[in-house]
């Protein structure tokens, strides 16, 4: 990782933070399924696939409450016992979004300071990290269980105090509403992709900067506008 050139002249944002899941691991499916599989175990009646991928980002408690209503908080320690199982089953088969490695790459050249704002616990984002070869690829991270949670814009403004940017310098890219809300609390910018978790139609209602359907799409957007 090259150190930051804030000297740059044609950049529109200084920093540029990632979600993980979704955005730049293609593991929604995965996570999805493992939510519904857990349901199943405790007896609860599993969300459908739309209400499954609705909660990916969101803090632990929050997405429990959302696909388990019914389910007793103390049997919450059981569900994420469940949903580890399920998950770990077939984490091994997460891959990065064909072109994420060049598009980090991109960025990095270019002097773009890089972060990951997660919904993931930090052991669960420094196991993918390490599982994906992309440690020391980012200048900081920040996960869900290291403060309140998305859309709160606790993560982002700890990475910009971190990393010494402002807001209008800085741009989060995720595939949920849970991120484009994120961004707008923390007053930045959003920018949507479609090959995540939620629908195109769902991201567009929360007017992000641009809305991308795929890595190169993404990469061709930040070349441009970044």
């Amino acid at each position: 990782m090259r150190p930051p050139d804030p000297a740059r002249p044609n950049r529109n944002f200084d920093l540029v933070v990632f979600d993980w899941d979704g955005t730049l691991a293609d593991s929604t499916t995965l996570i999805a399924d493992a939510i519904q599989a857990a349901c199943r175990d405790l007896g609860e009646p599993p969300p459908g696939e739309e209400a499954a991928r609705f909660v990916i980002g969101l803090g632990f408690a929050s997405a429990v409450r959302h696909v388990a209503p019914q389910l007793d908080p103390a049997e919450y320690p059981a569900f994420s016992a469940a949903y580890r199982k399920h998950y770990v089953a077939g984490e091994a088969q997460i891959a990065l979004f064909d072109g994420v490695r060049e598009m980090l790459r991109d960025l990095d050249e270019s002097g773009c300071k890089l972060a990951i704002a997660t919904g993931k616990s930090r052991a669960g984002l420094e196991h993918a990290l390490a599982q994906c070869g992309l440690h020391g690829a980012f200048h900081a991270t920040r996960c869900a269980d290291e403060g309140p949670p998305k859309p709160h814009p606790d993560m982002l403004h700890n990475l910009m105090r971190f990393l010494a940017a402002e807001p209008e310098r800085t741009l989060m890219i995720g595939d949920t509403s849970h991120d484009l809300e994120l961004a707008r609390n923390a007053g930045t910018r959003g920018i949507a992709v479609t090959y995540g978790a939620h629908s195109a139609d769902a991201l567009a209602r929360h007017a992000p900067l641009g809305i991308v359907d795929s890595v190169a799409a993404l990469r061709a957007w930040l070349d441009v506008n970044g």
